[in-house]
């Protein structure tokens, strides 16, 4: 009687299953951003982003490639959370100024969660030639494009100054976030969330026609 022969698993099979590559993914995402806030990109090792993670070197390198390679995916899986808390609270609210309202409110507990990620972005995303300026680039527009869906909104709902350009508009909301967040952390952390949430809403509370 004939017996099968088990088929050795091919490079795809060995990779780890998408439920522990997404676990692995977050455990270095969250202890790349620690060792990053402390010493910049440029001052980590793989090694250490992997001791720190609880994972091998060979772990991290067999499935993020080099530690450029790493980090730029780990921008991409730290965008991918942020993206999803905003698409959760959005559309949550009938009145789109309150929407927005609670998409800022969102995008601050992020930055609360993961500050190293904010101070990453703010140091590394204006650097020009950068090592991720493409990544950078890319990830830009994915957070520009929700923001600029919740401008489209505000501006369906209400009357708005439409002299204002909404690229720029757009660009503001976006940085304010990132620079009020940022601050808050640094600097001010007495300051509450609902006080850094309401100074970025005045960009959009300007924009609209009273």
């Amino acid at each position: 009687m004939s017996t099968t022969q088990p088929v050795p698993a091919g490079p795809a099979e060995k990779k780890l299953r998408p439920e522990r590559t997404n676990a692995t993914k977050q455990r270095l995402f969250e202890a790349s951003m620690e060792l990053i806030g402390e010493r910049g990109a440029a001052g980590v090792t793989v090694d250490e982003i992997a001791a720190a993670a609880g994972v091998s070197k060979g772990t991290v390198y067999y499935n993020f490639g080099s530690k450029s390679d790493l980090i730029a995916q780990l921008l991409r899986h730290g965008v991918d959370i942020m993206l999803l808390r905003l698409q959760d609270v959005r559309g949550q609210a009938s009145d789109p100024l309150e929407s927005m309202n609670n998409m800022v409110g969102q995008a601050m507990e992020f930055m609360d969660d993961y500050p190293s990620f904010a101070r990453l972005w703010v140091s590394e995303n204006w650097r020009t030639p950068g090592e991720w300026s493409a990544v950078f680039a890319e990830l830009r527009a994915e957070l520009l494009a929700v923001i600029g869906s919740a401008v489209e909104s505000v501006a369906a709902g209400y009357k708005v100054n439409e002299s204002i350009a909404r690229g720029s508009l757009e660009a503001a909301i976006f940085g304010a976030i990132f620079v009020v967040g940022l601050d808050r952390q640094t600097y001010n952390p007495e300051r509450t969330r609902e006080q850094s949430v309401a100074a970025v809403m005045t960009i959009m509370h300007g924009y609209v026609i009273k």
